[in-house]
């Protein structure tokens, strides 16, 4: 049984609209931020692209949409777990119980109290905002926990969008409580019963996701430079 401390962020939820260019959270005091995912999408747009090429667009859709489908689940079967469900392996296929049993030995012995699971959070500094996987104490300390199923074993060097994903939800957090987090954890769930862990320290990847959120927002603000001049076409004129 997971032990859990309540955490007042000061609101329940947030709203997300969709839009062309990437999800965005309604912020309470009105507004809205792009999700940090959108963000940092633009590291492996160039990878995709290619690898999108190589393989075709109907076959990359279909290992997207696997991939998406089964991360989700493991997601769910995991967050049920830690909120100490008793029906928590109810209506999943096998291979989403199989990547479960490859890291629960993982939640088990190193994970401690649990603040939050599954929280928006958003960050006035950064300007994000994103749904975090987990807040709560591994090793003994107080950490982001982010949970990943790939199919093959990761180097560091591969997942760096990663680290400053944990880093931005450590830098937000702090902003919503008070309570400063600097340990980063990826636990992932690999094909056929393997695991992973990285552990990272907040302030190795910050500057990164700083420089990450400037490029973004430098390429956002030529899409509405660009979309100002068209709107301002007169017709006649074109």
């Amino acid at each position: 049984m997971f032990e859990h401390v309540e955490v007042d962020l000061g609101y329940e939820d947030l709203d997300t609209i969709e839009t062309e260019y990437g999800r965005r959270y309604i912020l309470p005091q009105g507004g809205h931020y792009p999700s940090i995912t959108t963000c940092l999408s633009i590291l492996s747009e160039k990878g995709i692209a290619a690898w999108r090429a190589r393989v075709g667009d109907e076959e990359a859709d279909k290992i997207s949409y696997r991939a998406s489908q089964r991360g989700t689940a493991v997601h769910e079967l995991v967050e049920k777990y830690i909120d100490n469900d008793p029906d928590y392996k109810k209506d999943y296929m096998p291979n989403i119980h199989s990547d479960f049993l490859s890291i629960k030995p993982i939640l088990d012995s190193r994970i401690g109290k649990v603040y939050a699971q599954e929280v928006p959070l958003f960050s006035d500094y950064l300007k994000c905002a994103g749904r975090v996987d987990c807040v709560a104490e591994f090793d003994g300390e107080l950490s982001i926990i982010d949970f990943k199923t790939s199919r093959k074993f990761k180097q560091p060097n591969m997942i760096k969008n990663y680290f400053q994903q944990e880093a931005f939800y450590a830098v937000a957090w702090e902003e919503r409580t008070g309570l400063p987090i600097t340990q980063l954890v990826t636990i992932i769930a690999v094909d056929e019963g393997g695991s992973q862990v990285f552990i990272e320290h907040r302030d190795d990847w910050t500057q990164e996701l700083i420089k990450t959120i400037e490029k973004y927002n430098e390429r956002e603000h030529k899409r509405d430079t660009q979309r100002s001049r068209e709107d301002a076409v007169l017709p006649g004129f074109v």
